[in-house]
């Protein structure tokens, strides 16, 4: 089963709620979450800083939109194995983006601290995970020093990244 970490942009674009996102984009993400949902893997933390970023953007009822419905997913299968993968985290001292899997390169020094919780969910996985991204240009700013450390990134609205 194909393992994902899944950028919470992604979900609030298959909501529809990003307007800069074009069609081609929105579709591109709800493809991608249903295919998830069909088939995939999704990699959280266990310390609940990607939930936590989940449930402050989209709606754990699962309604409107699609990303609501993968919040929904998430939240009901974060206990199944064969569904969730949950990765520890060490998070230095009282910053939550403060965390020590995230590669320390001072080429990545500008890196959103948002994101790195993502990135170092990915890098500590024992499923070599896929990150899903679809409008956030940062990291498309980093991709090569990303991708040099071993994160794998599919870039879901190429047309969003210039």
């Amino acid at each position: 089963m194909r393992a994902f970490v899944v950028d919470v942009n992604v979900a609030v674009v298959a909501n529809g709620r990003k307007t800069h996102a074009d069609f081609n984009c929105i579709l591109a993400c709800v493809n991608v979450l249903e295919k998830l949902y069909k088939h995939g893997m999704i990699v959280i933390d266990d310390g609940m800083l990607i939930l936590n970023e989940y449930m402050s953007r989209l709606k754990m009822e699962g309604q409107p939109g699609m990303g609501d419905a993968f919040m929904k997913w998430v939240w009901e299968n974060q206990a199944v194995i064969q569904r969730c993968e949950r990765v520890k985290l060490t998070v230095r001292g009282d910053d939550p983006q403060d965390i020590l899997e995230f590669p320390d390169d001072p080429e990545l020094d500008g890196f959103d601290r948002s994101d790195r919780k993502y990135v170092a969910v990915a890098l500590a996985s024992e499923k070599n995970p896929l990150i899903l991204n679809a409008v956030d240009t940062d990291w498309w700013h980093y991709r090569e020093v990303l991708m040099q450390k071993g994160v794998r990134i599919d870039f879901l609205c190429p047309q969003h990244m210039r």
